[in-house]
């Protein structure tokens, strides 16, 4: 879209709306998320457990993504993201009045729960990513993105914290409605938000003509194939360990919920740090730098936090280390994401988008189904250590590809070319 088409003082006022409701709703549901996992923690204490509802809250992406981005490049998106809002409220309320009726949550209850959440996360992520080009200019594209993920990273300090208070002091069945709070808060700002109808919304869907061509638009792409490609390893390598945080936390170093809580938060105030140098200074003549040193330093960070002995010293060690960590993660999602959304034309941003998604998501169960027995046999440390090892892997292949150290600067020349 071109920048003459934007009312400067205009966009910026869609855009921040649009950016509170995104807020508002996350919060709430993330609230809600780390309730869950850390009463599936506090109840069962295994990381197979653990490993099996990360799984489940992963296949919706995997197996649907695809499938989804070429209704999402048809359907109205403001629609669609109320919809979804709508029906993680309707089970939040189902499961919640079964929580207040037995004494105990059902332990496949809560994994529906957590596989319709998904499926909802699943139509949202690529549709956000996707409005995104069509209310902001061009040139602010990686600032967005990066004030997007400091939304996000705000939800991740915010959510940790405030989860352990509440999950301490408030009946599970009472915190689970605040994923009906966050609804109706996000649905509602959701209708002052302007959202510009695309070419293709409204045309006919042809599901399986519609993917192949985004996995075409894809695939001939070839750094941007290559980067996915890197990309779907490390989620193969650093998600098992990821799936494993309330366990390092109350497990190997013997700490509380609410340590659990801080661990998280402190990665969060991390990515609220490094987002908020993207956001402000997002205007990298070549992004591809940023991502390499991101490599370097989540991969440091996890694997030597997967080293430290399991003492009170240890566990101070650790939350320094996620703080790195965390600063460095917004570096790779945002940066690359900005990428990606300069590299095609708005009204196919769906399709490839699902294709994409569904690419980074489907390596992530592989590795859970066998991180679990894998960390009760080892240890969980272990899995962290393996995790950062492979990250920093991942990172060196990306440098010596050309076509992928060298992706950002030739898509700005493509496109300054254009200009």
């Amino acid at each position: 879209m071109k920048e003459t088409e934007f009312s400067l003082a205009h966009w910026r006022r869609n855009f921040y709306l649009f950016l509170s409701g995104q807020f508002l709703s996350g919060i709430t549901s993330m609230i809600v998320q780390y309730a869950i996992i850390w009463y599936l923690t506090e109840m069962t204490g295994s990381a197979t457990v653990l490993s099996y509802a990360t799984i489940l809250g992963m296949l919706p992406m995997v197996l649907l993504s695809p499938f989804v981005g070429p209704l999402i490049d048809r359907w109205n998106k403001k629609l669609l993201l109320m919809i979804t809002d709508g029906i993680v409220a309707i089970f939040a309320i189902i499961l919640s009045l079964v929580g207040t009726f037995s004494a105990e949550f059902p332990i496949w209850l809560v994994f529906i729960s957590l596989f319709v959440r998904s499926v909802a996360q699943t139509f949202q992520m690529p549709t956000i990513q996707s409005i995104l080009p069509t209310i902001v200019p061009e040139s602010e594209l990686t600032k967005v993105n990066g004030q997007l993920g400091m939304v996000q990273s705000a939800n991740f300090i915010i959510a940790p914290a405030l989860g352990a208070f509440l999950f301490a002091i408030v009946p599970m069945n009472q915190l689970i409605l605040l994923d009906v709070l966050g609804a109706i808060l996000g649905i509602s700002l959701l209708l002052f938000v302007a959202i510009p109808k695309i070419i293709s919304q409204g045309e006919k869907v042809h599901l399986l003509t519609d993917t192949r061509f985004g996995v075409q638009q894809l695939v001939t792409n070839k750094g941007l194939w290559l980067l996915s490609l890197i990309g779907a390893a490390f989620t193969l390598i650093f998600m098992p360990a990821a799936s494993m945080y309330p366990l390092m936390t109350m497990e190997y170093f013997n700490r509380s919920v609410g340590d659990a809580g801080l661990i998280e938060m402190v990665y969060a105030l991390g990515m609220l740090a490094g987002g908020a140098i993207i956001g402000i200074f997002g205007k990298w003549k070549d992004r591809m730098k940023p991502i390499f040193a991101a490599y370097a330093v989540i991969g440091v960070a996890i694997g030597l936090s997967g080293i430290l002995p399991a003492t009170s010293k240890g566990f101070i060690y650790f939350i320094i280390l996620n703080a790195f960590a965390g600063f460095a993660t917004p570096y790779f999602n945002t940066l690359l994401m900005a990428m990606i959304q300069q590299s095609y034309d708005p009204k196919y941003l769906g399709r490839i988008l699902g294709v994409l998604n569904s690419l980074m998501s489907i390596t992530g169960p592989v590795g859970l189904i066998f991180a679990g027995p894998l960390a009760d046999k080892i240890g969980v440390e272990k899995m962290f250590l393996l995790a950062g090892v492979g990250t920093l892997i991942c990172g060196i292949i990306t440098f010596i590809i050309p076509a992928t150290r060298n992706y950002d600067k030739e898509l700005q020349a493509k496109l300054n070319q254009e200009a």
